[in-house]
């Protein structure tokens, strides 16, 4: 029986400390992610070269562990548009994005925007009807727009700003928030957490690899010592971790919380950058991460009418309709 089956069978205690697990122990690993992916870079690892065989690594992790289990990730055609769209939105697409970004913006910075796929979710949950409009959660997404458009505006106007990857880094939240409402919407009915991670990471795989095929891009890895490898080989298993955790998350508190993830990845990602990495903090902080975590509190206070887990939907279908 695997973690995610035995939630239902737990005391309602456990039930509500399982998924406050996940968040802080997959947040911690998202912060570190956006970490070791600057270090990458000043390794001279491509961005997509770091990506690809990170990713290869998690898989071939997460797909050991799915076949010791037996819990070999499905294929027909629910699972594959499942696997392919999922990869796209929450791991080839917005991490790219991320990982391509943070050599020109910062690792302080993508972490700090990566808190807010929850208030993007819920707009998203408002214009799908899932959820109802609610004052104070509305009130919530727009104080962290608010904080979200002070990091940008103060990171656009310093002398060497890169107002470009500014604006590409700020489209990889987008990505995330779309996927986590995907991935409750579209979970297939019967499948465990730990088969859907593989077949997620697989099909990352896949699209990355068609990236490296382009003109500009390249999968090479500096080979003139080990730290490039031994640097590939933690970030696999930090995605690894992470993913595994996400699909937890994902089946036993929902996208919206889910979505905090990236709130607590912050909290380890920036202090990493500025303190360990020698970041400059960034412009605004103070007020950003005021105005940003005002929204997340006022975001997850009024929960009266909360998007379902994926859970809720496969026991409700009606829920989405």
């Amino acid at each position: 029986m695997t973690l995610s089956n035995t939630i239902a069978t737990h005391s309602p205690k456990r039930v509500w400390l399982a998924p406050l697990i996940y968040l802080l122990s997959g947040g911690a690993l998202l912060g570190l992610s956006t970490n070791l992916a600057k270090l990458a870079g000043e390794m001279q690892l491509s961005a997509l070269a770091f990506l690809f065989w990170s990713i290869t690594g998690a898989a071939l992790i997460l797909l050991a562990i799915s076949a010791i289990r037996g819990h070999l990730p499905p294929i027909n055609l629910r699972t594959v548009e499942y696997y392919s769209v999922s990869a796209l939105l929450g791991v080839a697409g917005s991490n790219l994005i991320f990982f391509s970004a943070i050599p020109h913006v910062g690792a302080g910075f993508v972490a700090l925007i990566i808190t807010l796929p929850p208030l993007l979710t819920y707009v998203g949950a408002l214009l799908l009807k899932i959820e109802k409009f609610q004052f104070i959660r509305a009130a919530g997404v727009m104080s962290a727009l608010l904080g979200a458009i002070t990091l940008a505006a103060n990171k656009l106007s310093a002398p060497d700003a890169d107002h470009l990857w500014i604006l590409i880094a700020l489209a990889g939240p987008v990505l995330l928030a779309i996927g986590n409402v995907y991935r409750t919407l579209r979970w297939p009915e019967g499948v465990s957490s730990d088969a859907l991670a593989p077949g997620m990471l697989i099909a990352a795989v896949v699209i990355l690899l068609g990236v490296g095929f382009l003109p500009v891009f390249s999968l090479n890895v500096p080979t003139q010592h080990h730290l490039p490898i031994m640097l590939i080989a933690l970030q696999a298993l930090v995605f690894a971790g992470q993913f595994l955790l996400l699909f937890l998350l994902q089946k036993s508190g929902g996208p919206v919380f889910l979505s905090l993830l990236g709130s607590v990845g912050a909290v380890v990602g920036v202090p990493v950058a500025i303190f360990l990495q020698g970041e400059a903090a960034p412009e605004g902080l103070l007020l950003g991460i005021v105005l940003i975590g005002a929204g997340v509190f006022l975001l997850n206070i009024g929960k009266a009418n909360p998007l379902p887990s994926a859970d809720q939907i496969n026991n409700n279908p009606s829920k989405i309709n």
